[in-house]
C-alpha cells in the first residue's frame, strides 16, 4: 500500500464474459433505479461501492466529453468513440494535418462547444509532424453526418515530442478555453515565457490570447510545468491541475495566473524564490496522473496511469487514499451529478490489456 494512502475504497468486480453480450449486460453490482442527476446513459445507473461498463474495446482513450445523451471518447489514433446507450460507433476525424501517435503523442484531448447540442462545434488538441518536428495543434471541428470535419486551426505549434505533450482542454468558470501542454523532453522550455511548452495556456473560443491574462500578447497563463494533463475547478472558482514528476514526485497544483510552479528548478518540497511548491506530491511514490475532476463537495479525483488508481484529495491537498483500483492504467475521470466517468488506458503499450479493454466506467461520487 502507498504510503500516503489513508483511505481504501476498492470497487468490487465481476466481469461476465459471455459471448455477444452487450454493456448493459455486463454490470458489475445491480442498479437501483435511474438518478435524475445523470443524464447520460441512465438506464445504467450504479450503486454506491461499484461501477458500470459502459463500452469497451476502446482503442488508447484518452479524453471524454459528455453531451446531454451522448459520451464521445477520443482515440489517440485519430478516431472519435460516440456513445449512445449501449452503442458504440468509431468516427472519423478530418483533420488538414494529420495526426502523429506515436510515443505519448496522438490525438489527446477532446472538448465540446458550450454549445455543443446547437451547433455541433468541439475542439481537438492533437500532435502532428511537420519537416521532421513534432508539433502539437489545437483546432476546432464540426461533426457532420460523415464525421468530424476541421473548420478553424485555433493555436498550432506548440512544442512536441515522444513524450511530454500535455494535452488536456476544459473550461473555465471565465469562458475560456485552458490548455496544459508538456515541456516536449526539453526541460529548458517549461521557464522560458517566450515558448508554450511546459504550461498551461488559456485562450478565447476563438483562439486569441485575452487580454487580461498575466502575461501581454501571450496565452501563457502559469508556467514551469513538466507535464500536466489534468485541470478543473471547484465550485467557489478555485483552479487545480495533476501534472507528472520525474521519477516520481507527481503533483497535484492550485493553479493561479502567472506563477511558475519551479519545473525543472525544484521538485517535491524543494523550494526556491518565486516558484510555488505544490499542494500535493507523491515523494518517491508513483501515481501518474492524467485527468482530474473536482467533486460538488469540493473533493478532487486524480486518474492515475502508473499508479492504477483513482485517487482522492481534500481541497487543500491532503490525500483520502482510493475511490477506485484494480482495473489497470486509469486515463481519464470526468463527474456529472452524481456519477463519475472513468476511462481505462492499459491498451496504450505501456498495460497490460484484458480482453475487454479498454473501458468507460461509470461510478456514484462518494
Amino acid at each position: 500500500m502507498k504510503r500516503w494512502k489513508l483511505v481504501l475504497v476498492t470497487a468490487i468486480a465481476i466481469v461476465l464474459t459471455a459471448c455477444g453480450t452487450s454493456p448493459a449486460e455486463r454490470e458489475i453490482i445491480d442498479p437501483p433505479p435511474p438518478s435524475e442527476a445523470s443524464e447520460v446513459n441512465d438506464q445504467e445507473t450504479d450503486k454506491s461501492g461499484g461501477y458500470v461498463v459502459l463500452a469497451e474495446g476502446l482503442e488508447a482513450p484518452w479524453s471524454i466529453a459528455l453531451a446531454e445523451d451522448v459520451i464521445y471518447i477520443s482515440e489517440r489514433d485519430g478516431s472519435i468513440v460516440r456513445l449512445i446507450g449501449d452503442t458504440l460507433e468509431r468516427q472519423t476525424l478530418q483533420l488538414t494535418v494529420p495526426v502523429h501517435a506515436a510515443g505519448e503523442g496522438g490525438l489527446l484531448g477532446l472538448l465540446l462547444a458550450p454549445d455543443f447540442d446547437a451547433n455541433g462545434q468541439a475542439y481537438v488538441y492533437h500532435t502532428y509532424q511537420t519537416d521532421g518536428a513534432i508539433f502539437n495543434r489545437i483546432v476546432a471541428i464540426t461533426q457532420t453526418e460523415s464525421g468530424w470535419q476541421e473548420t478553424d486551426t485555433l493555436l498550432d505549434g506548440i512544442p512536441g515530442g515522444a513524450t511530454h505533450n500535455g494535452g488536456r482542454m476544459a473550461w473555465g468558470p471565465d469562458g475560456m478555453l485552458y490548455a496544459t501542454t508538456g515541456d516536449a523532453g526539453d526541460t529548458s522550455l517549461a521557464q522560458r515565457l517566450d515558448s508554450l511548452a511546459g504550461k498551461i495556456l488559456r485562450m478565447t473560443p476563438e483562439g486569441a490570447a485575452p487580454d487580461d491574462n498575466p502575461f501581454a500578447d501571450s496565452y501563457v497563463y502559469s508556467y514551469g510545468h513538466r507535464n500536466p494533463q489534468g485541470i478543473g475547478w471547484s465550485q467557489n472558482g478555485r483552479m487545480y491541475s495533476s501534472e507528472h514528476g520525474p521519477n516520481a514526485h507527481d503533483e497535484l497544483n492550485r493553479i493561479e495566473a502567472g506563477t511558475n510552479y519551479g519545473w525543472p528548478e525544484v521538485k517535491g518540497d524543494e523550494t526556491a524564490e518565486g516558484m510555488t511548491p505544490p499542494l500535493f506530491h507523491t515523494g518517491a511514490d508513483t501515481l501518474a496522473p492524467s485527468g482530474l475532476t473536482v467533486l460538488e463537495s469540493g473533493e478532487i479525483l486524480l486518474a492515475g496511469l502508473r499508479g492504477e488508481e483513482l485517487a482522492r484529495f481534500g481541497e487543500t491537498g491532503e490525500p483520502f487514499g482510493s475511490l477506485l483500483d484494480g482495473e489497470g492504467r486509469l486515463r481519464d475521470v470526468v463527474a456529472h451529478g452524481t456519477a463519475i466517468y472513468v476511462l481505462t488506458n492499459n491498451t496504450d503499450g505501456r498495460g497490460q490489456p484484458g480482453e475487454a479493454d479498454d473501458r468507460l466506467l461509470r461510478l456514484s461520487t462518494p
